[in-house]
């Protein structure tokens, strides 16, 4: 059986940060989104630490803003840093995807 998450970890961190480059947001908004795409198994506890390491890698970067909701919230937002992370991550996985594709075509 194919363990889906572990095909998963390898792509999250680009996905997350292809999230982050259309707007800032936060944790909570970054699952569902995920999850909206198909994610279905992604939790907080999940991306979390990806974000933490994104921070640290200077791909991202957060601030502190009020919530109508309760409690302050962490906004995640776009580094220059992180717009060529993602440029390299969309050139990686399209030439990963295409080589797979043609594995699996049989070409």
């Amino acid at each position: 059986m194919i363990d889906q998450s572990q095909l998963n970890r390898g792509t999250l961190e680009g996905c997350i940060v292809k999230i982050i480059s259309m707007e800032e947001t936060y944790g909570y908004e970054i699952v569902s989104r995920l999850q909206g795409f198909g994610f279905e198994d992604v939790k907080e506890g999940t991306i979390y630490p990806i974000l933490v390491r994104l921070e640290k890698k200077g791909i991202i970067s957060s601030v502190y803003k009020e919530s109508p909701l309760g409690p302050k919230r962490k906004y995640y937002f776009m580094t220059k840093i992180g717009e060529e992370f993602l440029r390299e991550f969309i050139m990686v996985w399209n030439d990963v995807r295409d080589s797979v594709d043609r594995i699996l075509k049989g070409e």
